[in-house]
């Protein structure tokens, strides 16, 4: 493990999400894998702020969206499928292991998100509930189920007021915008990370992802 990387498993492991966030924003793109590498470690472990900077990590380093793009040609649905994506990657990552690079993991579970979301647009009857987009489950989980509310209450603050707002309260995104005084763009992907903590935080009873 480089320097960089040891000094953001130490910030991880004291619990200073400041100062972890600090060292990862300095980071230069050629040290983006060991970083990924070194995170994804540690939320395998049961570390929810690792979990939480390595969703940051993917979806504010575009690397999701390279990868759905790359597969799909519809761009309208291209934010769907790395909410999708994302959601996937927290529900997952207790399997996570290490023996393959987190770019690779990652794109694996980007193509099976893209396939059942091609999947999904060719069906010509309403799919059951667990075939649902893991987006979509989700939203409807957290507007319907206690248990998985609580996991929201758990997220920072940053997270969980836009996705209470969005799931719990049914406001639009512009509308969600407005009320907490943010971007729009910002909302959507903070939307997107809630949902994918949510699911991170939740027994593998409630919830499954492949």
């Amino acid at each position: 493990m480089d320097e960089a990387s040891a000094a953001v498993v130490a910030a991880v492991q004291a619990g200073d999400d400041l100062a972890a966030r600090s060292l990862l924003r300095d980071t230069p793109a050629a040290g983006l894998d060991d970083q990924l590498q070194a995170l994804a470690t540690l939320a395998a472990d049961g570390s929810r702020l690792a979990t939480e900077l390595l969703l940051e990590q993917l979806d504010g380093s575009g690397m999701v969206r390279r990868f759905v793009r790359s597969s799909l040609l519809d761009p309208a649905a291209v934010d769907d499928v790395c909410q999708d994506t994302l959601i996937s990657v927290a529900g997952s990552i207790g399997s996570f292991r290490g023996s393959a690079r987190v770019s690779t993991w990652v794109h694996s579970i980007v193509r099976r998100r893209v396939v059942d979301h091609l999947r999904r647009q060719r069906a010509t009857a309403p799919l059951p509930p667990e075939q649902e987009a893991p987006s979509q489950r989700m939203s409807s989980m957290l507007a319907t189920r206690a248990t998985v509310r609580e996991a929201l209450g758990s997220l920072p603050d940053l997270y969980r007021e836009p996705v209470t707002l969005r799931d719990v309260e049914g406001l639009t995104y512009a509308e969600i915008a407005g009320r907490l005084d943010r971007n729009l763009g910002t909302v959507k992907a903070q939307i997107a990370r809630g949902r994918a903590l949510v699911a991170g935080a939740l027994d593998p009873s409630e919830w499954t992802s492949r």
